[in-house]
């Protein structure tokens, strides 16, 4: 067998055996598991997200996907725990410890301080004969068969199990909570994410001047316009100041290839007389897909159907929305 072909059956058996692990977690969504999603959804503090080795790493995932979806979540390492970090569990938080074996010598020492703080305690675990599990108000069962490990040691199906179900918490959770796309925008108000769910077409307009010309304005008005402008188009008004076309330097080139007189054409002569237009409290992802469906650069931006201004695919690309 060539490396090419060990490397593709690996990895298709890797997939196969987490998707088979992933699958078996569906009989252990029982009553442990609701009463866990009504117990932190009540907490009048915060759920506090334990363990140890590939586990403590699945713990600040899972905090950071519950901090990010409304339910206030703080990382406790449980080596740090049992040498003086324990201070940071607060009597009205909620503890949750995950381990595969729930026999890891750091979550045996934690779990009796947690118990004797009076904290409600839930397990994250796959042994359900396990210290941490029997001590435990309530146990998330995350058994899973084998490891996608061939030696069936390095952790991979247990700790994809333990992400799924702390996904299904999380998502329980932001469901109950009525958790909307703007509640979502308030956590991530930075990056590309977030300025897809908050950035309005009116932030980009007002960054430039307002290319325009009237439909009774010549060649020689129009060029320089388009030009200083830097927007690559103009917005064509009439006299009382509504919008009727616009012209792009497309419209410019294709009218100089059709004309050898310049004289007495006017923008009424060369404008698209059905311009796309954005209203400016859209949001800037909605330009970005006005843009993509219509293959253009530009759009008329309009604030109670009068002309605010335009908007191009660079001030997308710019904010990282493309």
């Amino acid at each position: 067998m060539s490396n090419a072909d060990l490397i593709r059956q690996t990895a298709l058996e890797t997939i196969r055996i987490e998707k088979q692990s992933i699958q078996g977690l569906e009989q252990y969504i029982h009553d442990d598991f609701v009463r866990t999603v009504e117990a932190v959804l009540h907490c009048k503090g915060r759920l506090v997200v334990s363990g140890i080795g590939k586990s403590a790493l699945i713990a600040q995932k899972i905090v950071a996907t519950l901090n990010s979806t409304g339910t206030p979540a703080l990382f406790l390492h449980a080596a740090d725990a049992i040498h003086g970090d324990l201070g940071m569990v607060q009597p009205d938080d909620i503890v949750l410890l995950i381990s595969k074996s729930g026999e890891s010598p750091e979550i045996k020492v934690l779990v009796p301080f947690i118990k004797q703080f009076g904290n409600l305690l839930i397990a994250l675990c796959g042994q359900m004969q396990s210290y941490l599990a029997t001590e435990a108000d309530f146990v998330l069962n995350s058994t899973v068969q084998q490891e996608a490990c061939p030696n069936n040691l390095a952790p991979t199906s247990s700790t994809t199990a333990q992400l799924v179900l702390g996904d299904a918490l999380a998502v329980c959770l932001l469901q109950l909570r009525g958790f909307t796309t703007n509640d979502f925008a308030r956590y991530h108000p930075g990056g590309a994410l977030g300025k897809k769910l908050y950035l309005r077409v009116a932030e980009l307009a007002e960054r430039h001047e307002r290319p325009q010309v009237l439909t009774t304005d010549g060649i020689r008005s129009i060029i320089p316009e388009i030009t200083g402008k830097r927007l690559g188009a103009c917005a064509v008004l009439d006299a009382s100041g509504q919008i009727c076309g616009i012209i792009t330097d497309g419209d410019i080139r294709r009218m100089l290839e059709n004309h050898s007189q310049l004289n007495g054409i006017t923008a009424a002569d060369i404008m698209n007389p059905h311009p796309k237009t954005i209203a400016s409290d859209e949001l800037a992802v909605n330009a970005m897909e006005k843009m993509k469906t219509y293959q253009i650069s530009q759009l008329i931006v309009t604030q109670q159907d009068t002309y605010f201004g335009m908007v191009h695919l660079h001030d997308l690309m710019q904010e990282g929305l493309l």
